[in-house]
């Protein structure tokens, strides 16, 4: 059992990974929440984030509640496997993650919010896990799909970290990667929480707010402003 839990906690290589399918499998046709319709492209002026925090059900439901955002969907990234199964990717043989697309309009919310809702909402130093859920798709990724995200996420990581481990926390182990193929889940797991209430939800975050736009330097100033004698407890 060790063995098999060892491997489920190690990424498998290309050659290692099922071979999947040509064919997408079977998933919603509409946003249970939202109404739009699920695979639908991203609309004129919206843009496209996609983020791994573990189990997906929690995750889309927290971005789904977000002001600005008009689509999300639960799926599979950052693997191997084409057009891979819920049960391949638990496997730990697809080298998949389970995440979540989110479709924004930039107008009404920033990718900066967007990320400050990332770090806040899990713990991004726990390596092949998230609380109680062990394997590598339950990894903390964010899937960019722009230079300028690569840049904020890669500042906002830097400055994030900084606060964690300010705190107590390891160090940040999150992948931040170029948007690979998503492919989207089975019609269960869409917006699974609001179809649920009562389901089950691992998604817990560490207590250390981000500020909006966080970067290395904004995280030293912000240690340095809640050290002051007169700052807020």
């Amino acid at each position: 059992m060790f063995a098999a839990l060892t491997k489920k906690l190690t990424m498998p290589t290309p050659d290692e990974a099922l071979s999947g399918r040509p064919d997408a499998i079977p998933t919603a046709e509409e946003h249970f929440v939202l109404h739009v319709p699920l695979k639908a492209p991203v609309p004129e002026g919206c843009a496209e984030a996609i983020f791994g925090m573990g189990c997906f059900w929690g995750v889309e439901r927290i971005f789904w509640q977000v002001p600005g955002v008009v689509n999300t969907a639960a799926g599979y990234t950052a693997g191997y496997t084409p057009n891979p199964t819920y049960e391949e990717v638990c496997s730990g043989k697809t080298g998949h993650n389970e995440a979540v697309r989110v479709v924004y309009d930039p107008t009404k919310v920033s990718y900066a919010t967007l990320l400050k809702t990332f770090w806040e909402n899990h713990d991004p130093t726990q390596g092949m896990r998230q609380g109680n859920d062990r394997g590598t798709q339950y990894r903390s990724g964010i899937y960019v799909t722009t230079d300028a995200q690569r840049r904020e996420a890669e500042a906002s990581l830097a400055g994030y970290n900084v606060l964690l481990q300010d705190k107590g926390f390891g160090a940040i182990t999150t992948e931040v990667l170029p948007a690979g193929a998503f492919y989207f889940a089975e019609g269960y797991h869409q917006q699974y929480l609001a179809k649920n209430p009562n389901g089950y939800c691992g998604i817990g975050g560490t207590g250390v707010s981000c500020p909006v736009g966080l970067s290395m330097e904004r995280s030293v100033q912000w240690n340095e402003e809640m050290e002051r004698p007169d700052s807020p407890a």
